[in-house]
């Protein structure tokens, strides 16, 4: 595996976070435009569904740092040679871009001027009776009490107020590597189990400060403060809400889910609640992968990667009659409500199921809402939800309570894009046609519509639970994975983050203008503009970056913005926007790809500096940069900070962020924690 990852990322992120996806067979099969031609035998109920009677039941190199530093300006383009510069002029946070940080350096670092602290780490306690962490001694009793694991997405919102608010994280998945000593014991291992189930979901942490604009620390027992765990009952919404394809011997309706899994990306809605993307829910199963729909999410039969939940909890052995489904009730959006601890968090299937990254809500212009969605994998496909209702923009808990409603019913897309290059022009290497640019138009073409499957031969619910399988059905456009896809506030344009696809160039997918790299490692960034309103179905698309370090990379394309003058960036994961539309970028593979830890990255969208890409902050060893935030009227940035010393083992940590040796209170001195941190104006 290692040897398989090599110039990707780290082989033991491959294994707990995505179960190696990229290491077995592809999940996409289809050639897209002969796929009519194989629909008829590869759709029929019975090889998609598997319905016979018995479906019927329904690492270690040393730290070179052990201190949290700032950087000075950027010595050099590319890595190492002319200086970065101040910020835009358009940026709302001033600062000086930084180095890239060599990736055996254990530090969280920032600009010169500006300082981090954590807010809230892995095991801190949230209610007044929880237990302090205690590293050595973890039970599944005081994880559940306590912030989770491996935090991905993340909001800060805030009260009116300004001085309360909530912060709002998932907990994607565990390494056990790194939290625990290696045991065989089948009853540790067990009650390791339980403390895993405990440390993944989501967290709702109280937060305050004395005044607008200073820092937060979380509040112990406040009284929005809650844990979502793989224990927690969630509520299916939507038109396969109680089909067949979701009942278990624990839930013979198909409508109530325990628990969620592999929660990635996500969205804050115009109406506050918090969207979660369940990606990565396959790796948590024992799998038969006998059928079409199975084999579309894994392509092959396996166990669970990390956790040997199926060995005593029957529900994760979907090789079992009576739960061959569970794995059908994970991979949805997700939609929780932060201000009311006591509310059952939902799971909408309208929006339907894939691995998803995410989910980012923007009022259109007619006041339907959309919901803008990648499917993570390498060769998945890009969608957008279209609510049936509009959005009530009254205040009150009348309207609230309207809105709450709409990602229940709606029509669901996939996107189709077309280049305007002659494809000899596309050479795979990254050099621009000779129009100068990576661009063309592009459909949404409907999978679903007024409630009914716009798929011949196949049901809504088999629409919304093989979502992959009806995608490929219709022809859409395979995509270097995509991640993150957020529509700027400012301007309704959409961006994509592409993170990578070292397939790209092969049979099963060739170059095209919108994944013009073969081997693409690096990966790049989309800008889509809806040219008939945000609920239309047609749009028109550029590349606004082609990832990479300039100063080895002339292919790099960063918007026409000289190379020499960047940061290099690769691996884009995460977007998010400043109030001035400036976009932000976190990356997640920088380390094995370009040799720089992982950071986050300000990009202006208009004028003289459009696409001049710049380096705020960098991560410690081996961890990703995930659910930036940007508060830049207030000089605040707020990212979750996953996996830190990711390679290391109990007694052989890679990393010490973010306690780097502190004795303090709560502090654990000796391993890694994930954390959310805030970086401030020093």
């Amino acid at each position: 595996m290692a040897d398989h990852v090599r110039g990707k990322r780290s082989a033991v992120t491959c294994q707990f976070k995505c179960a190696n996806a990229c290491v077995g067979p592809e999940c996409n099969q289809s050639g897209n435009a002969h796929f009519r031609d194989i629909a008829s035998a590869a759709l029929s109920r019975r090889a998609l569904l598997g319905m016979g009677a018995a479906a019927a039941v329904a690492v270690g190199l040393g730290l070179d740092s052990g201190a949290p530093t700032s950087s000075p300006v950027a010595a050099g383009a590319g890595g190492a040679g002319a200086s970065f510069g101040r910020a835009s002029a358009s940026a709302g946070l001033a600062f000086d871009p930084i180095a890239p940080v060599a990736r055996t350096v254990d530090a969280f670092t920032v600009p010169t001027g500006y300082a981090w602290e954590p807010i809230i780490r892995w095991g801190d306690p949230l209610f007044t009776k929880a237990p302090a962490f205690d590293f050595a001694n973890q039970t599944p009793e005081a994880q559940a009490q306590q912030f989770g694991y491996n935090c991905d997405y993340l909001d800060i919102i805030a009260d009116t107020n300004r001085r309360s608010g909530v912060l709002v994280s998932n907990h994607e998945y565990v390494n056990p590597n790194i939290m625990f000593t290696p045991t065989t014991d089948p009853g540790e291992l067990r009650r390791r189990g339980e403390i895993y189930k405990m440390a993944q979901g989501f967290a709702v942490v109280e937060i305050e400060r004395r005044r607008a604009g200073d820092r937060w620390s979380y509040v112990v027992g406040g009284r929005r403060s809650r844990r979502i765990t793989v224990e927690t009952s969630f509520a299916l919404t939507g038109p396969a809400a109680g089909s067949d394809l979701l009942k278990t011997a624990a839930d013979p309706k198909g409508t109530t889910v325990k628990g969620t899994l592999g929660n990635c990306a996500g969205g804050t809605t115009p109406w506050g609640t918090v969207l979660s993307g369940e990606e990565n829910f396959n790796g948590y199963f024992a799998w038969a992968a006998d059928t079409a729909g199975q084999r579309r999410y894994q392509a092959s039969a396996s166990t669970s990667t990390s956790t040997g939940w199926e060995k005593y909890d029957p529900r994760f052995d979907a090789h079992s009659a009576d739960y061959v489904n569970e794995p059908n009730r994970f991979g949805w959006i997700v939609e929780i409500d932060p201000q009311d601890p006591k509310s059952t968090p939902r799971k909408h299937t309208a929006m339907g199921r894939m691995k998803h990254e995410g989910a980012n809500v923007i009022v259109g212009e007619d006041g339907h809402v959309v919901a803008y969605m990648g499917d993570d994998e390498r060769n998945d496909y890009l969608y957008k939800f279209v609510s049936r209702n509009r959005f009530n923009a009254k205040p009150g808990n009348a309207a609230r309570k309207h809105n709450m409603r709409l990602l229940e019913e709606g029509d669901l897309y996939v996107a189709k894009f077309s280049g305007d290059s002659p494809a000899a022009e596309i050479t795979g290497t990254g050099a621009l046609p000779s129009d100068g640019a990576f661009d063309g138009t592009g459909q949404w073409i409907p999978l679903t519509q007024g409630g009914r499957s716009m798929v011949a031969g196949m049901s809504i619910e088999e629409v919304l639970v093989f979502t992959r399988l009806a995608a490929d059905a219709v022809g859409a456009t395979k995509m270097d994975r995509p991640e993150d896809v957020e529509p700027n506030p400012k301007t309704g344009k959409v961006y994509v983050a592409l993170t990578n696809n070292s397939q790209r160039g092969g049979a099963a997918a060739p170059v095209d203008e919108a994944n013009p790299v073969t081997g693409n490692r690096y990966g790049h960034v989309i800008e889509l503009t809806e040219t008939a309103g945000q609920s239309g179905t047609r749009f028109g698309w550029s590349i606004l970056l082609l990832c990479g370090d300039p100063s080895t990379n002339v292919n790099t394309y960063f918007a026409g913005f000289p190379r020499e003058l960047v940061s290099p960036i690769s691996c884009p994961d995460n977007v998010a926007f400043d109030s001035k539309g400036n976009l932000w970028i976190s990356t997640d593979g920088a380390p094995s790809t370009i040799g720089y830890n992982d950071g986050l990255f300000l990009v202006p969208l208009e004028g003289d500096e459009r696409g001049r890409v710049q380096q705020f902050l960098a991560v410690p060893r081996e961890a990703e940069t995930c659910g930036p935030v940007i508060h830049d009227q207030e000089d605040l940035v707020f990212v979750a900070v996953q996996h830190p010393g990711e390679d290391g083992a109990v007694g052989d940590q890679h990393s010490l962020f973010p306690d780097y040796g502190s004795t303090a209170p709560g502090a654990v001195p000796d391993a890694p924690r994930p954390s959310v941190v805030q970086v401030y104006r020093a």
